[in-house]
């Protein structure tokens, strides 16, 4: 793993069982090789938080924070509409994503956290996918996390695609905006794997999607992916109606074509901007005049599968976006799949 990071943590916090694995010693030696500062958490495990720092100075505090640990609820979550299942190999990541869903779930601690125990998380994506045969089943790896950013530290991603590689019958898929180090690249994927780059038009990538690489970054990893031998898609994703969205958007679609051509195989997943109440707040407290647009007046309220409501853009509206960036895709990606638009 010697791969150039795409994230250096200010500070690294490991859970005392964390020793017991080998990934969790790796980190250890190779952190404080780094310099970086390393700590043990105490046995209850509660990351010790600096009292009477601003919110947003807390928040850029945790999101340089990484967090070594042992995964014990392994009881995998769906994923629908991506997967049967999540595959827990991190959860937070570095990017400061304005929008991000995250801010529902994780709230004031979005730890950058890894998982060392690699080999009981996969164990147990096996027998899921024993237990569903002669069924095929997908795992989602990026349902909590980019867990591409840290990838140069961990290697579990290669480390799940090599796995997945030899199992009947399953398939893994995960979305990032980071370039895939070249380990990544060179594991032994049989197309079992698909890596899927989340993008946007520039100017809300500029605007909303702060800490991370530019578009013209992930389209080129895009083509190294697919060099690679992987199969890959795009994740248009949130899909905003801001003011000249239909022209931005198309624009979009022809920049893609541009950098990769058309080519079998290709997938989009177009998934709208919706925000949660918990996350307006939050998001309000940390990008105050951000200008996301997060009316409730101008949405509709769902409950979602994990049982919180969010607000998301009218039915007709939702349609015409899904219709306009459908329309694009086939003129440009005729041999494209479109999976879903929700």
């Amino acid at each position: 793993m010697t791969a150039t990071p795409h994230f250096v943590p200010r500070q690294v916090l490991l859970e005392p069982d964390a020793l017991g694995y080998p990934l969790g010693q790796e980190l250890w030696d190779r952190f404080r090789a780094m310099g970086v500062p390393v700590a043990m958490l105490p046995p209850h495990r509660r990351i010790p938080v600096r009292r009477g720092l601003p919110a947003r100075a807390a928040f850029l505090e945790a999101k340089r924070t990484l967090v070594v640990a042992v995964r014990r609820q392994l009881d995998f979550a769906g994923c629908r509409p991506s997967a049967h299942y999540q595959l827990p190999l991190a959860s937070s990541c570095p990017g400061l994503c304005q929008y991000c869903y995250l801010f529902t779930t994780l709230g004031k601690r979005p730890y950058v956290r890894v998982y060392v125990n690699l080999e009981e998380i996969l164990d147990r994506a096996t027998a899921l996918v024993d237990g569903r045969l002669p069924e095929e089943t997908s795992f989602e790896g990026s349902a909590t996390s980019d867990p591409v950013a840290i990838e140069s530290y961990t290697g579990s991603l290669a480390r799940a695609v090599e796995h997945f590689a030899g199992l009947p019958r399953a398939s893994l898929r995960f979305a990032t905006k980071y370039p895939p180090p070249r380990a990544l690249l060179q594991a032994r994927h049989r197309g079992r794997t698909r890596i899927r780059f989340s993008v946007n038009p520039p100017a809300l990538v500029e605007r909303f999607e702060r800490g991370t690489p530019d578009l013209e970054t992930r389209l080129r990893a895009a083509r190294q992916a697919r060099e690679a031998g992987y199969p890959i898609g795009f994740l248009v994703a949130p899909i905003m109606a801001t003011e000249g969205w239909q022209d931005e958007y198309r624009q979009l679609i022809r920049s893609l074509a541009g950098s990769l051509g058309d080519h079998p195989g290709l997938t989009f997943e177009l998934i709208t901007h919706r925000f949660t109440a918990r996350a307006k707040a939050r998001i309000g407290e940390l990008f105050p005049g951000a200008g996301l647009p997060m009316d409730e007046a101008e949405r509709e309220f769902r409950w979602g599968q994990f049982g919180y409501g969010k607000y998301v853009y009218p039915g007709p509206l939702r349609r015409e976006m899904g219709a306009v960036l459908e329309k694009a895709i086939a003129g440009s990606f005729p041999s494209a799949t479109v999976l879903y638009t929700v």
